[in-house]
């Protein structure tokens, strides 16, 4: 394990080792951040489930009420009357066949987020190699396979975030930027929490939320009591 900086060290000494409210925990991490830059702020949730039965999986979206204070580039890959339709509602890319063609050719992703109509998806199903990994593909569940593109865009540009389970039981989220009014920030964090809970699988069993950390990109974690967090789903 590397050394841990002063600086590291400094802002971990400020963190108690203790369950903190999300209304303490939030104005905790944007004090104790210290790198030069604007730092993301993140939840880590660990849940009870098991991810490699299907029935345990947990994957859904929430749009970010103060969004993510991130621009988000999104490219759509849709036919005829469609393309027109993301053109207006804001998407960065647009096109068919074409964006198939260049993502297959050049490995091209200067994009955050990828829409596509149902008819496309023949094409983009090809593209699973390339969007896959990177967590671009897109998904009837996250609403990214969609005919009605011109809302998919207007949620993604105004911060709509995924949140999928990794193999290890553990969701992994950008909430917004250090830098963010604490009140915006804990209204992020919340509306992201309340989310996870609700995707909730019938077959988990026991305490669905085990643990949760929210911290700054280089700073330390903050864990929160997740007492009320199960007791809302008891």
């Amino acid at each position: 394990m590397p050394k841990q900086g002063k600086k590291f060290q400094a802002a971990s000494q400020q963190v108690e080792h203790r369950p903190y409210s999300l209304n303490e925990a939030v104005p905790l991490v944007q004090k104790v951040k210290f790198a030069k830059f604007d730092e993301t702020v993140e939840l880590h949730l660990r849940l009870g489930v098991d991810p490699k039965h299907a029935d345990q999986m947990v994957r859904g979206t929430v749009v970010l009420p103060n969004g993510l204070g991130k621009k988000k580039t999104v490219l759509v890959i849709a036919s005829g009357d469609k393309q027109r339709e993301a053109q207006q509602a804001g998407a960065d890319y647009v096109g068919g066949e074409d964006m198939v063609a260049k993502i297959q050719g050049e490995n091209w992703t200067d994009f955050d987020a990828v829409i596509a109509t149902p008819d496309m998806m023949r094409s983009v199903g090809k593209l699973g190699k390339v969007l896959g990994p990177r967590g671009l593909m897109p998904n009837p569940k996250t609403g990214t396979v969609t005919m009605d593109v011109a809302q998919a865009v207007k949620e993604v540009k105004a911060g709509k975030v995924e949140f999928r389970v990794d193999k290890t039981g553990v969701i992994h989220v950008p909430v917004g930027k250090v830098s963010f009014e604490t009140d915006k920030l804990l209204e992020n964090a919340s509306s992201l929490i309340q989310a996870v809970i609700k995707a909730k699988p019938a077959a988990a069993k026991g305490k669905y939320v085990k643990s949760v950390t929210i911290c700054s990109t280089m700073g330390p974690g903050v864990h929160l009591d997740v007492t009320a967090f199960n007791a809302k789903q008891a």
